[in-house]
């Protein structure tokens, strides 16, 4: 993974409402690509994260979480949306459906506390995420694995 120190990824702050949208939309897909080594690049190399009960840094730390991570949840689709922003820091609530290899499926709800350098990578992370065990009817996001579709409900559209 470069670690340059001069990458840029825009939006920058200090955030907007429109560009603290943008930023989540690319942080949400970014993670449906389910590509660890491309979503840690959105990283400072010595970003400091915490993730449900880990703690860890640096982006090799992160692509190995998110590797480990997209192993056990397969499937998996998330939906990010703009809870707050102010300056450089931007916070978010999410929700994400999977099934484990024995086909339960789950919904994964959590918020999430970022902090951005100047260049716009993420210096800080601090993930809260709690399980909910649901049937593949109960399941609310269908779309093909990969970037969610623009006409696809959000989460307050969805009732979440």
């Amino acid at each position: 993974m470069p670690e340059t120190g001069t990458e840029q990824r825009p939006p920058l702050p200090p955030f907007t409402e429109d560009s603290a949208r943008l930023k989540v939309r690319a942080a949400e897909d970014a993670w449906n690509t389910r590509d660890p080594e491309r979503v840690a690049l959105a990283y400072t190399p010595d970003s400091r994260w915490r993730n449900r009960s880990e703690f860890l840094a640096g982006r090799e730390r992160i692509a190995d979480l998110l590797t480990r991570k997209w192993r056990r949840e397969l499937e998996y689709r998330l939906i990010k949306e703009l809870w707050a922003y102010g300056g450089d820091r931007i916070a978010v609530r999410f929700a994400y459906e999977w099934h484990d290899d024995a086909g339960h499926w789950y919904r994964s709800y959590g918020n999430e506390n970022w902090e951005f350098d100047g260049n716009g990578l993420m210096a800080r992370r601090h993930a809260s995420i709690n399980d909910l065990p649901i049937t593949a009817e109960e399941r609310l996001f269908h779309w093909p694995l990969g970037r969610r579709p623009d006409d696809h409900p959000g989460l307050t559209e969805l009732g979440l």
